[in-house]
């Protein structure tokens, strides 16, 4: 799946075609009309409260789409010129310590790599991995990439 560009109306008109949801369900469930909802499915960007419930309602987390983004595409960066002195300004927003890579953000980039679509040095370039967490995932993960790709082909 391609997390560069999100359209959340279509992968939300996807999940209820795959869970077979019923519009009459789904307008009550939102209290909305059928052209509403139709509307959903078309935007490309829907406010939090709208996307919780959908959330709720297909059993899915619709954020973690836009975490994943953050996470390949807007990485904390190492310089310093973003950070904030914590010592003299402290934020009141939670504080992450590190990025949390999910199995399927791992599964992605080393799929990039076996493919010979991209380098490790792209990777880590690209989507400022640290080097180490890279070798890491590829002596961790590497021999399970290579096995479910030969398994698919």
């Amino acid at each position: 799946m391609e997390l560069k560009e999100i359209n959340i109306g279509l992968m939300i008109e996807t999940g209820v075609a795959e869970r077979g949801i019923e519009m009459g369900r789904i307008c009550n469930f939102f209290n909305s009309t059928e052209e509403d909802i139709l509307q959903m499915y078309k935007s490309n960007d829907l406010d939090t409260k709208t996307l919780l419930r959908w959330s709720k309602l297909l059993e899915y987390d619709f954020f973690r789409l836009y975490s994943q983004h953050l996470i390949l595409y807007a990485p904390v960066s190492s310089r310093n010129h973003n950070k904030i002195d914590r010592k003299k300004n402290k934020s009141s927003l939670p504080q992450f310590r590190k990025n949390i890579y999910t199995k399927e953000i791992i599964e992605f980039m080393l799929g990039r790599i076996s493919k010979g679509e991209m380098t490790r040095l792209q990777i880590i370039d690209e989507y400022k991995i640290p080097k180490t967490t890279l070798y890491k995932w590829m002596s961790k993960y590497g021999e399970m990439i290579n096995n479910k790709e030969n398994t698919e082909s």
